[in-house]
């Protein structure tokens, strides 16, 4: 990693990522670059001098009042698709827009929230990989090492908690019961996960656990899955609810958008080994409840949501669990 010297030239610095090179290696001549992506992540937008600055308007006048920021030195430019711009810049060609639309984690129904206890995956959604380890969880003659069902979700049977991420104003200034413009709904969500680990399948209605389909796996093992309005009806669809938040599970406070649901499987090899644990995760972690204890194996991770249209990220943290013995 090394970083370009903006104090000068401009520089443009472009490569293809890890899978644009996959494609290009192919050598069929299909290879086309039909899109491109900008971001700010690394621009600190504070150090632009007018009168509104902290140090005061840049004393050689207007004409430099953005030079700190454009002399801030840059990264190169690097390949790994899954570490470049966190943030994507869109283009709005409207200019009576007040707030930007987000997309946010709708934890306000218990099914839907993340686990809440500290000693074990506080804010973190629970996969158990296989099902003993669910069986032992969440037992229903006793109330299992967990005790609650928040942010538990059976990796076999995908049966346990609903990861819902909503899009819209979330503001209190424009009441829900407007109705989001077009060109701010997000109709397009880029779900990554690391694919070692588990899949994404439908979460509610009646496939609940049917797998969606993968879009493509870079050279990093990281699944894309592109769900889209009104092809991926088990996944997205727009959010009708125009009660205030509050008055209903919504997380949104203005105008909504679309809703993404899906829940996580979790794949063979965690099913049926501890190779994956011993590799890249933790073994033999104490784990204590109320009502008892467990050693456990476990694999943090983190399940990525992007809105295509708008660019917006959301990050989810995802704690894969096998229970290798229990005490109650």
């Amino acid at each position: 990693m090394a970083f370009l010297d903006n104090s000068g030239d401009i520089i443009l610095d472009a490569v293809l990522t890890d899978t644009g090179r996959m494609r290009l290696s192919k050598g069929d001549g299909s290879f086309k670059i039909v899109k491109f992506a900008l971001g700010d992540d690394e621009i600190n937008y504070t150090l632009y001098r007018n009168s509104n600055s902290t140090k005061g308007a840049h004393p050689s006048g207007s004409a430099y009042f953005d030079l700190d920021i454009l002399q801030s030195p840059v990264l190169e430019a690097f390949t790994n698709n899954t570490s470049t711009m966190n943030s994507k810049l869109i283009s709005i060609p409207r200019t009576n827009i007040l707030y930007l639309p987000l997309m946010k984690l709708n934890e306000e129904q218990g099914d839907w929230a993340a686990n809440t206890n500290s000693a074990q995956a506080a804010d973190k959604f629970v996969v158990l990989v296989d099902e003993d380890s669910s069986r032992k969880t969440t037992a229903t003659t006793n109330p299992g090492l967990f005790q609650t069902t928040n942010g538990m979700i059976n990796g076999v049977t995908a049966e346990g908690t609903l990861i819902r991420v909503d899009q819209g104003l979330d503001t209190d200034q424009v009441p829900p019961s407007f109705t989001l413009s077009k060109d701010l709904v997000e109709t397009q969500y880029i779900i990554e996960m690391d694919n070692r680990l588990g899949q994404i399948v439908v979460g509610s209605g009646g496939s609940v656990g049917k797998a969606a389909a993968v879009s493509f796996i870079d050279d990093d093992n990281i699944a894309s899955y592109f769900l889209s309005l009104g092809t991926d009806n088990q996944f997205v669809a727009m959010n009708e609810n125009k009660d205030k938040k509050g008055d209903s599970a919504q997380t949104i406070q203005g105008p909504r958008g679309t809703m993404l649901k899906f829940k996580i499987k979790s794949n063979l090899e965690l099913q049926t080994s501890n190779y994956l644990f011993q590799k890249i995760g933790t073994t033999s972690a104490a784990w204590t409840a109320d009502e008892g204890a467990a050693t456990v194996n476990y694999i943090d991770t983190t399940v990525r949501v992007t809105g295509a249209t708008t660019g917006y990220r959301v990050d989810i943290p995802v704690r894969f669990v096998k229970v290798v013995s229990t005490t109650y």
